[in-house]
């Protein structure tokens, strides 16, 4: 199963979830709405799949951007999306200090790298959801649902690490996925906070997409900004 689908599928789990939590007193309806949830979702796949978009990824350290680069991306035959660089990679390389001819930029460089490594390692814990951890936060009862005139959030605590949560927003009448949020930590939960938002929009025929992903590495003072835009269909 692609790493999409397995993202999917864990969107899916939140807001079966969401569903039941909401409309538990009436058990009838509630199993009609997550079939149409589903089917909603397969539906809105299949669409999004018809796309090719561009995606932007910006790098900063301390808010300096270190790499810009951009790719075209459209989904390939076995649903996995495929990246095709759009223009020559930025990448900025930090200036050497105390005279010693470059080292303390490359030993910078190199922290940063490893650093980054282990941000990738701990955000793929939460990306795509897990929807066999949402429903053991639920049983456990570290799940719980706001709701407001328009949207609910479904929040579960102690997710992956003690501490931590992810949080789902939705649209609660169009049944849509507005937004997923994570709160974590590297090595201590004060001081190394690290932060993932996963921010949806819809396309003008109705197909909804992630447009944004902020990764946020508060004490190292990183940042990677995913951006995708500029949807088009792709021809026959």
């Amino acid at each position: 199963m692609s790493r999409r689908r397995l993202w999917i599928s864990g969107v899916a789990a939140a807001a079966s979830l969401f569903i039941t939590v909401a409309s538990a007193a009436q058990s009838d309806d509630t199993q009609r709405v997550v079939t149409e949830l589903k089917q909603s979702m397969a539906s809105n796949r299949e669409q999004l799949m018809k796309y090719q978009w561009l995606q932007t990824t910006e790098i900063t350290v301390k808010g300096e951007t270190k790499r810009d680069q951009q790719t075209m991306c459209r989904f390939g035959p076995d649903g996995s999306v495929v990246k095709t660089p759009a223009g020559p990679e930025q990448l900025v390389q930090q200036t050497s200090t105390g005279g010693q001819d470059g080292t303390m930029s490359q030993k910078k460089i190199g922290e940063i790298k490893e650093y980054t490594d282990r941000l990738k390692s701990l955000i793929s814990h939460y990306v795509p959801p897990d929807p066999a951890k949402l429903k053991i936060a639920m049983q456990i009862g570290n799940a719980s649902m706001n709701a407001t005139a328009g949207d609910v959030t479904l929040t579960f605590n102690d997710y992956y690490k003690t501490g931590d949560n992810v949080q789902f927003t939705f649209d609660r009448q169009a049944r849509k996925l507005l937004s997923y949020n994570v709160n974590t930590y590297l090595d201590d939960p004060k001081k190394d906070i690290v932060t993932l938002s996963n921010n949806f929009a819809g396309l003008p025929d109705g197909t909804s997409y992630l447009q944004q992903t902020v990764l946020n590495a508060k004490t190292k003072q990183i940042q990677v900004t995913t951006t995708d835009s500029n949807y088009s269909l792709v021809g026959p």
